[in-house]
């Protein structure tokens, strides 16, 4: 007999997520840090009543990011280690972004019946304030997302790196951590990259340069020995992104794909494109 169990995970796993970012935004994990407080505590630090709150802290601590002990609640050794953000390895700093894209995604079945995009996300078409706003919700996990790469691939010969479509260019700081050596740009279109030199600062980098352009067009104008391409040919139409790979690989080079990364020899240089 066939059960629902997965179905059953599914809608599930919805208000563990919920809860997890209701959490973020108000902040409770990095309140707690390594103290153990009651909801009445809590509830009078956020000016919020202690009995309301404490259902959202039970609900944290039955999916094991909070501990209960006689009515205290601490954080659990994963919320410590990456939810706390008096932590270097804070990875909850995009709560604001996962918002904006749950609610797209609750948004697709409309899209898929209006053809077309119920939540538009057109970055050539976006305001300076827009982009900007956008950009600095991307901009702390795209910092995790650049350590993730500097630990998974081997920098050590790379002399400069490109991260094509990468928003505020923050990934290019995470990767830089381990990297140093590394000298980057950034290729966005014009409201993107107007945003990014600003937000760069506010994570202590001001040497990475910023590129004006559109990879679906034209490549960089400089030569780099790494390409990152994250989130880019991904939501392009099939024909668009093997165009825009091409371009991103400087139409002369020889591609090998595997396991996500492309290495990429020309007569020149080579060229790795990450995706």
């Amino acid at each position: 007999m066939v059960g629902s169990d997965r179905i059953d995970d599914v809608i599930a796993a919805v208000p563990r997520a919920l809860a997890l970012r209701a959490g973020l935004d108000l902040g409770i994990f990095t309140q707690l840090g390594d103290s153990a407080l009651t909801a009445d505590n809590l509830g009078a630090l956020f000016n919020i009543a202690p009995d309301r709150l404490s259902r959202l802290l039970y609900a944290l601590a039955s999916i094991g990011l909070l501990e209960v002990e006689d009515g205290r609640f601490r954080n659990g050794a994963e919320a410590s280690a990456f939810l706390d953000a008096s932590k270097k390895t804070y990875r909850g700093g995009d709560h604001a972004l996962l918002r904006e894209l749950w609610g797209a995604d609750l948004l697709t079945a409309e899209s898929l019946r209006l053809n077309r995009p119920a939540a538009l996300h057109d970055f050539s078409q976006a305001g300076p304030e827009a982009a900007a706003a956008f950009s600095r919700k991307l901009a702390p996990g795209a910092v995790i997302f650049g350590r993730y790469l500097a630990q998974e691939i081997d920098l050590s010969a790379i002399g400069s790196v490109i991260d094509i479509g990468g928003g505020p260019g923050t990934t290019l700081v995470g990767l830089r951590e381990r990297w140093p050596q590394i000298a980057a740009t950034l290729m966005e279109l014009p409201t993107v990259a107007a945003a990014a030199p600003e937000i760069l600062s506010e994570y202590g980098v001001d040497d990475v340069v910023v590129e004006e352009g559109d990879i679906t067009v034209a490549p960089s104008t400089g030569r780099h020995d790494l390409a990152i391409l994250k989130a880019v040919v991904q939501v392009l139409p099939p024909d668009q992104a093997r165009r825009t790979r091409r371009i991103a690989s400087r139409h002369e080079a020889r591609s090998r794909l595997r396991a996500g990364v492309s290495s990429t020899t020309t007569a020149s240089a080579r060229l790795k494109v990450s995706f």
